[in-house]
């Protein structure tokens, strides 16, 4: 009797182990590629067939020639293999401290833009990997970019309102402008 109930159960244990682990993923994942192939594939955007990065994941751009990103604090910066948040409670005096030299950094950058830095800037995602930042933050860092490209603010200007992508749905979120997306288009401008 002891036997037959083994026997059952490892049957049980294999068949539900080929269903939810190997069959149940195989046909999703097909699903996916067939009905969402770009996002199946990770979002990639190239640059003449070559992939940059992902346009669901943000990275480090440092050079005054580009718009910068949120800050992220996964792993060694925007590090997808370890998201995650300082989890610091916003009335730390470390996060507080954190935010107050970001936004130096970013005054002494930016010595045209105004004096308020949008709070995005200054403040990493929950993830750490946010690829966006808003309006506000793009429209903030316009002066050093076209000073650093040679371009004009109001082209520079342009290219971040043709940018901005709208709200999910047109009522979910706030509109916001994917940076690697911006930074790419940047690239096509031409100094005046």
């Amino acid at each position: 009797m002891m036997w037959s109930v083994m026997r059952a159960a490892g049957g049980l244990v294999l068949v539900m182990t080929m269903m939810t682990g190997v069959a149940y993923p195989l046909t999703v994942t097909g699903v996916a590629q067939a009905v969402f192939p770009w996002q199946a594939g990770g979002s990639l955007l190239e640059r003449d067939g070559v992939p940059v990065g992902s346009a669901l994941i943000g990275q480090a751009f440092s050079q005054p020639g580009y718009f910068h990103g949120r800050p992220s604090l996964a792993g060694t910066g925007y590090d997808a293999a370890s998201s995650g948040a300082s989890n610091l409670a916003p009335s730390s005096a470390a996060l507080m401290a954190a935010i107050d030299q970001r936004a130096a950094a970013l005054r002494q950058e930016n010595p045209e833009a105004p004096h308020d830095v949008p709070v995005d800037l200054v403040t990493a995602s929950a993830s750490g990997l946010d690829p966006h930042i808003s309006p506000a933050a793009a429209l903030w860092q316009v002066n050093r970019v076209a000073r650093a490209r040679g371009a004009s603010p109001e082209a520079v200007r342009a290219l971040v309102m043709a940018h901005v992508e709208g709200r999910a749905l047109g009522f979910l979120g706030e509109p916001v402008v994917n940076v690697l997306r911006l930074n790419q288009a940047l690239d096509q401008i031409q100094p005046q």
